[in-house]
Formats: structure tokens, sequence, C-alpha cells
């Protein structure tokens, strides 16, 4: 199955699937605490229903991970990758830079990705085949091979401090021009339409992971993790621009 198709399908499912969310931002809706305490909402449950749900309807033989409600087809070798809201945090507090995102593995390898804002109604998809758009059109990381001039992005503290990223990331926080918390998977984004050179993230799953892979590579940047692998099961990940791919790696190494 060709990859053109894939991501054309994963834009329409996750603008569907993300314009639900829209019914239940900035409004009243209850928080429910998972087991691992992280926080759920309707929202988050119905849009990955509905997505499924299209997903199933047209390629009823794949397989589909989701961050809600589980697997299906785990023996296919074509794999949907769900996560209908990246930034719940945010989500619930009004903040407009959640996304909806959907990831597409063939052989276990992630070959495209999309990354939706529906709130910003921004729409960022991409593959190593046919590039990275944002909006439809073509975008590209920008040149960056000095630290004293980049924009590093993270999502919190509070988890940097956790899995004990502290100490490289405060040094990376020193040494370059501007640090911001406009994390999640939009903070991938912006380094993929090239409006940061560095995204750290100290906790990822692989349906955080999976659809950053291809929007990044697909805009020539790099997604690693902090040993400088091209991997999105490891637990963390990094969006750079190249020239500075060895450099950020030496603050973790």
């Amino acid at each position: 199955m060709k990859t053109e198709e894939l991501l054309a399908n994963a834009i329409k499912f996750a603008q569907i699937g993300g314009n639900h969310t829209l019914n239940y931002f900035r409004k009243s809706v209850e928080v429910i605490r998972k087991a691992d305490s992280s926080p759920v909402t309707v929202a988050d449950r119905e849009a990955e229903w509905k997505i499924r749900e299209l997903i199933q309807a047209a390629y009823p033989e794949h397989g589909i991970i989701g961050e809600e409600h589980g697997r299906v087809n785990p023996e296919s070798n074509i794999q949907w990758v769900l996560d209908p809201i990246d930034g719940t945090v945010s989500f619930i507090h009004g903040i407009p830079l959640y996304t909806t995102l959907i990831g597409v593995l063939v052989d276990n390898k992630p070959v495209a990705g999309v990354i939706y804002a529906p709130a910003m109604d921004e729409m960022c998809a991409g593959s190593a085949e046919s590039g990275t758009t944002l909006n439809g059109v073509s975008v590209k990381v920008r040149q960056c091979e000095n630290l004293k001039e980049a924009t590093l992005i993270t999502t919190d503290r509070k988890n940097i401090r956790k899995y004990n990223f502290d100490a490289p990331v405060n040094e990376l926080m020193k040494a370059v021009r501007v640090d911001r918390t406009w994390g999640d998977a939009y903070g991938h984004m912006m380094v993929a339409s090239g409006r940061a050179d560095v995204m750290f993230d100290p906790i990822l799953n692989i349906w955080d992971a999976a659809a950053l892979l291809p929007v990044v590579e697909g805009a020539g940047g790099h997604f690693i993790d902090v040993n400088g692998n091209a991997d999105i099961s490891t637990g963390n990940g990094i969006s750079v621009v190249p020239g500075l791919r060895n450099e950020v790696l030496s603050y973790f190494n």
C-alpha cells in the first residue's frame, strides 16, 4: 500500500477526530484520572473512537494502537497509532496547543504522521518520502548551527526532573537564545515547521512518538532519543535541526 494513500487518510481521520474535541474545548468537562494518575476526558475517548471507526471502515484488516482504547489486529503489518489529545493538560486548561496525533507503521517502521492542532487549525503532516506540509504548504526545518541562536522547547520541568534530565536540560537552557515550554507534540511541530530548533520530551509512549518521527524527518530534521537513535519506543525524544544534532546530544552523553 502506498504511503501517499495512508498519509492522505491519516490527515482526513485526524481532522475529523480532532475537530470533535472542539465540542468540549473551553467548556466544563469532567477530568478522570487514569491508573498512572494522568488525566483523560470524554473528549479524548470519543475522539479516539471516531478515528478508530474511520480506520476500521476503510482498512478492516489493519491494526490499531490507541492510547485510550487499546489494540486491535496486532498481527497486521500496518498499524495505526492514535493519540486523540496529546497535551490533555493544555486541553483541560483551555490552551489551544494540544494536538491530535496519528502515526502509521508499516512493518514496525513509522512511515507517515500527522500532528493536528484543531483549536489552531494547523495540520502538519509528513513522511520521509513525500516531505512535510503545514496546512498543505511544504515546510522545512530552519538552518541553525549555533546553540546561541537556537530556540529550545520543552514540555514541563516536573517530568524533566522526574526522569533525571535536569542537569543536561539546565545546561542546554543556558546555552540557547530562547527556551519556552510550548510543549507536547506542538513543540515538535514547531521544529518541523521552522519555528524552533530543538524540542525535548523526557517521556514518550509509542502513541506520542509514532507521528513525530515521519513529520520531523519529512521536514529535513532529526527525531531521535537521547542516545541518538531514530526510535519511537525508547521512552524519550528530541526533534532537532541537523546543524545542532551532535551538539545537543553531547549534553545528554
